[in-house]
């Protein structure tokens, strides 16, 4: 089935719903004229992640709800499409989208913003697909936190020791932000919930952070991801700097430096790269799979398509000649509200801004009251006072007033109350129970 949606005025359509996509979107939609355009938004999912929070939403310090943002509640006015732009036909500037249902829509459009955003960057590891767990969404964070807690029961009502020793393992790989920020979350809860349990202490745990390069956080600077390393440490966890993991095989973990053990949890974090359905869009793109575009955020060659975030690879012209902005939240909220003003400007006929930024610095949660910060280049924060700053950043930079609100709420209520330490692993498959009884086979008592 193949439909055409033409609009009767010019259409904006915006491919991905993530923090360019929906920043752009609600900025459009703010300072449009009446009848000057259309705004469409195409995405496989119906709401935005805020994907800072996914450690805090792993640990149980944020309501899982409460960090995704619905596209339709937000963008009043917008076009929503569920679906994927499977490719782009430049020359007719025609958009090829699949829905979630199945139907082929033709979407013609005047300008096109590219803000697919990343995947998972991962290597051919024996055992990585089948066990690996990713930390690119809401979903594969609660279901992180859910497994987690269900190994410490595991964990809890054995007599074997191999089993308890491999339940209550846990090894993550890649030393980045996400890597650094989950594994330092699930092992704050994870020490909390030991409370809870007859045969489990933090002391029978172990995690092992893996690192290919010589540091961690490279980001924050040497001497910050020294600290944090030595803070992490004399939490018990083993950080093994450069080296890899070489395979995973029925999740038995073998690292390159010798290092061998049986782990029922490995999270994968090492990296992110373009999304790959970029190649049928006829763009042109970087070295590395980005979409390159100018200064202007106009993808280069073409004045009416736009990118950002992610999945471009934008100059950062506040940086060394030939630098492009990395690929981080910081700038794609701040690049999202230029790109809209430059598109506006197009269709008005006026000539585009470029994107420039100051440095406004890095920030880190390593569990309750914990972090590291390093603002505007020069201040460096360490312990409770970056853990606040992180707070107050990131809780300002959630989209919508009344998802603000909500995480401020999650996060006073985590406060003044006990954590939360009960995991709902029957969420990874609801429907089991029901199954079983209705299975007319089943033996009945």
């Amino acid at each position: 089935m193949s439909l055409a949606l033409v609009p009767d005025k010019p259409r904006i359509l915006i491919a991905g719903g993530g923090y360019v996509g929906l920043y752009t979107a609600l900025r459009l939609l703010k300072k449009l004229r009446r009848d000057e355009a259309t705004v469409t938004v195409v995405d496989p999912r119906s709401y935005m992640t805020y994907l800072p929070f996914l450690p805090e939403a792993a640990a149980g310090n944020v309501a899982p709800r409460n960090l995704v943002a619905p596209l339709r509640g937000v963008l009043t006015g917008a076009e929503v499409v569920t679906g994927h732009v499977v490719s782009v036909d430049q020359a007719d500037e025609v958009a090829h989208v699949r829905t979630a249902a199945g139907d082929e829509l033709e979407l013609p459009f005047d300008h096109l913003v590219v803000a697919l955003g990343s995947i998972s960057r991962t290597f051919p590891i024996p055992g990585l697909a089948e066990h690996g767990i990713g930390m690119k969404s809401v979903e594969e964070a609660i279901s992180l936190r859910n497994h987690v807690m269900a190994q410490l029961d595991l964990a809890d009502s054995t007599a074997d020791e191999a089993v308890k020793r491999k339940a209550l393992t846990f090894v993550f790989v890649g030393g980045g932000f996400a890597g650094v920020e989950t594994i330092a979350e699930v092992e704050d809860m994870a020490r909390d919930a030991a409370g809870n349990y007859r045969n489990v202490s933090r002391e029978d745990m172990r995690f092992i952070l893996v690192e290919a390069a010589g540091r961690i956080l490279p980001e924050m600077g040497a001497d910050l991801g020294v600290w944090t390393t030595e803070k992490l440490q004399a939490r018990g966890v083993e950080v093994y700097l450069e080296t890899s993991m070489e395979s995973c095989v029925d999740q038995h973990v073998v690292l390159a430096n010798g290092v061998a053990t049986d782990a029922s949890t490995i999270v994968w974090t090492a990296g992110v790269r373009p999304n790959p359905v970029l190649a049928h869009f006829g763009l042109p793109l970087g070295p590395r799979g980005h979409v390159d575009t100018l200064p202007t955020l106009q993808v280069r060659g073409l004045d009416h398509v736009w990118a950002a975030g992610d999945n471009a690879q934008v100059p950062d012209l506040a940086g060394e000649e030939g630098a492009w902005c990395p690929p981080n939240a910081q700038h794609a909220v701040r690049q999202a509200p230029v790109l809209a003003d430059n598109v506006l400007a197009a269709l008005r006929g006026r000539a585009p801004k470029e994107y420039r930024h100051k440095n406004l610095g890095a920030v880190a949660g390593l569990g309750l009251h914990k972090g590291v910060a390093i603002l505007f280049g020069k201040v460096k924060l360490k312990g409770r006072p970056a853990w606040w700053f992180h707070r107050l950043y990131h809780g300002s930079r959630v989209p919508t007033l009344n998802r603000k609100i909500r995480v401020f709420v999650d996060w006073i209520l985590a406060s003044l109350l006990k954590r939360e330490t009960v995991g709902l692993i029957e969420l990874e498959h609801p429907r089991d129970p029901f199954t079983e009884a209705a299975t007319p086979s089943r033996s009945r008592t």
